[in-house]
């Protein structure tokens, strides 16, 4: 398989100096251009540019000599690092200082985008019948979109089945938090396979109920019990917040309850 991928360049840092900083030079071996090499990898076959010095001293440890396999490690980082928020450019940064490896930005998304049938694979897989309680939430992120940061709702919705296991059912991602949107998620998991719900547990978004109850009728709704507390302190003085949480929690936590 050909790839359309740009180089990667490998970066000589054994010789104690900068490219160019002859100044702080204090060996006799120097620079000697660079030798290209083709890799296989997950991803294609990539170009790769490896340096050269004159005395032949230079080792690469990333890619050593005679190596044709790219690691598999780089490429798990730079997901790794993905998945944990950076964007490319910072992923390029640290992938050099690491590895000594430069890459552009399209390359680090290549990396990543290897990741998006699995996602993909999992928001389509099928669920169970009936579940015991679903709880309904979203959350709000400030994400970068086309040059500039927008805000995104995730609507997440994780049910306990009639086992008592606890599963994530799914995440979408809309530009708000709606009832309309919540419709269409109760349907995409109608469409998955669920065919009812026990117990909703959701917030006190306007007009949920009737979002709920469109495509599941008979489903029990039950505020968030994080939503209540929230809704309570809003009628309780600052100075007894604190006991009154105190409170809140025991009952809460308790077990049993006459």
């Amino acid at each position: 398989m050909t790839s359309k991928w740009p180089k990667f360049r490998l970066t000589l840092t054994n010789l104690g100096y900068s490219k160019y900083d002859y100044k702080n030079k204090s060996t006799d071996n120097s620079r000697n251009g660079y030798s290209s090499k083709t890799m296989s990898s997950s991803y294609g076959d990539i170009a790769i540019d490896v340096p050269r010095d004159r005395n032949g001293e230079f080792e690469p440890q990333l890619i050593q000599k005679h190596q044709t396999v790219l690691p598999k490690d780089i490429e798990e980082k730079i997901i790794s690092m993905y998945a944990k928020g950076m964007s490319t450019g910072d992923i390029e940064t640290h992938v050099k200082d690491l590895y000594g490896v430069e890459m552009s930005d399209s390359t680090v998304s290549r990396i990543t985008d290897k990741v998006l049938p699995m996602v993909k694979d999992w928001q389509s897989r099928p669920l169970e019948p009936l579940y015991a309680v679903v709880f309904m939430d979203a959350i709000h992120f400030h994400v970068r979109s086309e040059g500039r940061i927008i805000k995104k709702a995730v609507y997440i919705a994780i049910g306990i089945n009639m086992e008592g296991f606890r599963e994530a059912l799914g995440m979408w991602i809309g530009e708000n938090e709606s009832a309309n949107f919540w419709t269409s998620v109760m349907n995409d998991m109608k469409n998955r396979g669920v065919q009812d719900i026990l117990i909703a547990c959701v917030d006190g978004l306007t007009r949920f109920p009737t979002a709920i109850a469109a495509v599941y009728p008979a489903t029990e709704l039950q505020q968030c019990i994080i939503h209540q507390i929230r809704n309570t302190t809003k009628f309780v003085s600052y100075k007894d917040l604190k006991s009154l949480m105190a409170d809140l929690k025991k009952v809460c936590r308790t077990k049993f309850r006459k």
